[in-house]
């Protein structure tokens, strides 16, 4: 029998509206490597939505690709960047930042999140060290909106990120791979236009939110900027047909259509998530987007991966484990129902 499939929000192709238009624009002739003129639509559309005029606006393959390039270009080689244990430059990317001779300093997090005391803490604490010159130092800050464990920041507490950060001269980087799933959680206070103000340089995901591969990486402090797409291309993130990615991102930015598809997901998962509750089933965290978190026995995780795929996330005791179930922009209602009836 064939599964349905929750593991991941990154599954299917991408929207029609994307397939569409690359189709009726195949034979069309540009300019390579991101500088043609569906590229430059796209880059203003971002600016737009984000109200800001001056912004950089680059777009890479991935997100591995982004992560890596954005950091590397931001540190010094004596530096390393400050993330939470869960973050997903220190946990799911094998190493790529390190491999770069940049060390990712770990701080433990909560629900994913790291907080401004932290930041602070370690800040002071390196410059306190008498042997500080021997030490890698801090150099830049990494949150992930949302979290891998699907939790959001407010803004209150990325406000006073964004004040210690820029009080100890740390860029901040937001990792927006599910960036729409964030903005239109029913949870969230925070708009686009804020995330652009309190941040140095962050990105909008469209791998996990509707295109087929890509991110757009938002440069908001122009001294980060300069010489940018050398270290894309050095890093194997610019794509030679770059008018792909520009493409993708017009038609996402265009009739708020990668915030619906965003907003679908976050409703589907919700009902997931009162569909567990209603069973009795804990949730690990306290996810609203699309990513959720449920506290399973082993046979009822044994019984439903025969219909269902889903991620194996911790293991909580002999007898439970939290497994992640993930809703992405082409779930269908369907699929939805018959995993509520399963349970």
């Amino acid at each position: 029998m064939k599964k349905i499939r929750f593991e991941c929000d990154y599954g299917e192709g991408a929207v029609w509206e994307i397939m569409d238009r690359m189709m009726k624009t195949n034979l069309m002739q540009t300019p390579g490597y991101g500088m043609d003129e569906i590229s430059e639509s796209a880059r203003a559309r971002i600016r737009a939505l984000c109200k800001k005029p001056e912004a950089e606006v680059q777009f890479l393959v991935g997100g591995t690709q982004a992560n890596m390039t954005v950091i590397c270009s931001i540190l010094r080689p004596h530096q390393g960047v400050v993330a939470a244990t869960t973050g997903h430059i220190n946990a799911h990317e094998t190493g790529a930042v390190e491999a770069t001779g940049h060390k990712v300093l770990a701080v433990p997090g909560k629900e994913g999140k790291i907080c401004a005391q932290q930041i602070e803490e370690l800040y002071r604490a390196h410059w306190a060290d008498g042997s500080h010159e021997h030490i890698v130092q801090p150099g830049m800050v990494y949150i992930s909106f949302p979290t891998e464990y699907g939790t959001l920041y407010t803004k209150a507490e990325l406000q006073e990120i964004s004040r210690v950060c820029r009080a100890c001269h740390l860029p901040l980087f937001i990792d927006g791979a599910r960036l729409g799933y964030g903005l239109m959680s029913c949870k969230n206070d925070l708009s686009l236009e804020e995330i652009a103000d309190l941040c140095d340089v962050f990105y909008i995901g469209g791998t996990k939110c509707g295109a087929l591969f890509g991110e757009a990486v938002v440069i908001t402090n122009p001294e980060l900027a300069r010489d940018f797409r050398y270290l894309i291309k050095q890093r194997g993130g610019m794509l030679a047909k770059g008018r792909l990615l520009g493409l993708q991102f017009d038609t996402l930015m265009s009739d708020d259509l990668y915030f619906r598809i965003s907003e679908h997901a976050d409703r589907l998962a919700l009902r997931l998530r009162e569909a567990f509750t209603a069973k009795g089933y804990p949730m690990l965290v306290d996810s609203w987007t699309n990513q959720q978190f449920p506290i399973l026995p082993k046979e009822e995780i044994d019984r439903l991966s025969e219909q269902f795929a889903f991620e194996f996330w911790e293991k909580v005791d002999e007898e439970h484990s939290a497994v992640r179930f993930c809703t992405s922009w082409a779930t269908t209602e369907e699929s939805v129902e018959q995993l509520i009836a399963a349970l």
